[in-house]
């Protein structure tokens, strides 16, 4: 059976992210990258609808170790696939990574201090061993997205799509489209539809904080033009980071004033008489998700008559649409479900200690990444305020650190103090998001105090990443 030092499961972003910071940081650890699909990418690869983008700048969401140095600050897709793909050919992972290999479980041998791993692979089971288990693959489900019962759906004539699965061959030119949701998916689907389809129409519950940025950096080209590309890239990185955690930190200290600013500027940009309702959420700013619109696309579609929001409920489909509970009747041919994802723990994956099934919501969480009484097991998260980089970058480097502390004292295994922490648990996700509040019973907890919680800002955790001793609040194993 093949033995690796560390398996990262997840060939995305993170998984990529991981395996270039511990082939620099901890260079004596072989490693093997198990990837469910067939391409590098990730989410990147999976989501393939009309406009797909970042929903934050790419000096922040790409690597700090590999300049952006494209032109557009919020990036499409497919220039991130691109990224990611080219960052793993050029650091020689490519070519650690296995394809095919969708990890189903993993079992921890105290006696052994190892992990074997069982990944289907062709609808047979391959087992391999490591030492250290990193899970990069995420917590959305990339088999299955979120879409409510909704009454009446068997009875629509017409074609239901959810943007996780978009398939090549849809045809909506001309056609009335109805788009289901409010969030970053739908607000990006609206505009990019638009140029094609006769109308498009985004139906939302409720409305969502929304705010135009531009597409290009222009501090950005400017610190190009007269600094080589790493230290631009640095600079820049830093300033949107600053940028983007100090306006969060505003809005959570002066709500008020902040929705004000927000909803001045949408109402600035929609078309004159629009209903200010449709702009107008129920909840205060970064409560949930703030979304970004490159170059006001959304605005601008808006204004050209091309689409239109409708704020109500449905009340159920028929043959030709969907009929509201105001009592509007909305025709549609194509009806897209940007409904949201669905969360999952550690991708689906079963894992047992030592014959003992563990349930990850049952756990705290250490330092955002380790769960409480699972050994050599780390768990690469984002951020939910900010990109998802800057804090996964931060558990790259622990992971790579906690190794070769490991490696110099002779520690074959550890894992955070299942005894350190009590009280009640928060959740791992600090946010009142749909796709948060049905994740309520599948993800870790998070305690009440440093270090099992996150503190959501990139400069902090940074910092504390640095200082703090590696034993603090762990348990190691010594070989024996």
């Amino acid at each position: 059976m093949e033995h690796v030092d560390v398996v990262i499961v997840g060939a995305g972003l993170s998984g990529i992210g991981a395996a270039y910071r511990l082939s620099t940081m901890s260079p004596g650890s072989s490693y093997a990258v198990l990837e469910a699909r067939d391409a590098v990418g990730g989410t990147w690869d999976l989501f393939r609808y009309p406009g797909v983008r970042s929903d934050s700048d790419m000096y922040t969401l790409s690597y700090p170790f590999r300049p952006w140095t494209h032109r557009k600050a919020i990036a499409d897709g497919a220039d991130i696939r691109e990224y990611i793909r080219s960052t793993a050919e050029e650091h020689g992972i490519a070519e650690r990574i296995r394809y095919g290999h969708r990890v189903v479980g993993a079992s921890w041998t105290s006696d052994d201090a190892r992990w074997t791993v069982t990944s289907e692979v062709d609808g047979e089971l391959v087992e391999q061993t490591c030492s250290f288990l990193f899970m990069c693959s995420g917590y959305y489900d990339y088999d299955e997205g979120y879409t409510p019962d909704f009454p009446g759906l068997e009875d629509f004539a017409g074609t239901v799509v959810h943007p996780q699965f978009w398939p090549e061959d849809l045809d909506y030119a001309g056609k009335k489209v109805v788009v289901i949701g409010s969030g970053a998916t739908a607000i990006t689907l609206l505009p990019s539809m638009a140029e094609q389809a006769g109308h498009v129409t985004m139906l939302q519950r409720s409305p969502t904080y929304i705010t135009s940025l531009p597409q290009e950096d222009a501090i950005s080209a400017g610190l190009r033009k007269v600094l080589p590309a790493g230290p631009a890239h640095r600079l820049t990185r830093l300033k949107n980071a600053a940028t983007a955690i100090g306006f969060y930190e505003f809005c959570r200290r002066f709500p008020s004033a902040a929705r004000k600013i927000l909803l001045n500027r949408a109402q600035g940009a929609v078309p004159e008489g629009f209903d200010p309702q449709h702009l107008t959420p129920r909840y205060d700013p970064w409560d949930q998700r703030l979304c970004v619109v490159p170059n006001g696309d959304l605005w601008r579609t808006l204004r050209r008559g091309q689409a239109s929001i409708v704020t109500d409920r449905i009340d159920s489909f028929d043959e030709t649409g969907i009929r509201l509970v105001s009592g509007e009747h909305l025709d549609a041919d194509v009806v897209v479900t940007a409904t949201g994802l669905k969360v999952v723990a550690l991708g689906k994956v079963a894992i047992d200690v030592d014959g003992e099934k563990v349930d990850p919501n049952e756990r705290f969480v250490y330092k955002g990444l380790m769960i409480s009484g699972v050994p050599n097991l780390a768990w690469c998260i984002g951020y939910t305020n900010a990109s998802w980089t800057l804090r996964a970058d931060l558990s790259w480097q622990y992971v790579a650190r906690l190794l070769q502390h490991m490696r110099e004292h002779g520690y074959v295994a550890g894992m955070p103090d299942p005894d350190a922490v009590g009280g009640q648990g928060a959740p791992a996700l600090d946010l009142q998001s749909g796709y948060v509040q049905r994740a309520v019973g599948v993800l870790p907890q998070q305690g009440k105090e440093r270090p099992w919680t996150v503190r959501q800002n990139w400069f902090l955790d940074a910092w504390d990443n640095r200082r703090t001793d590696l034993d603090e609040q762990m348990v190691w194993t010594k070989a024996s």
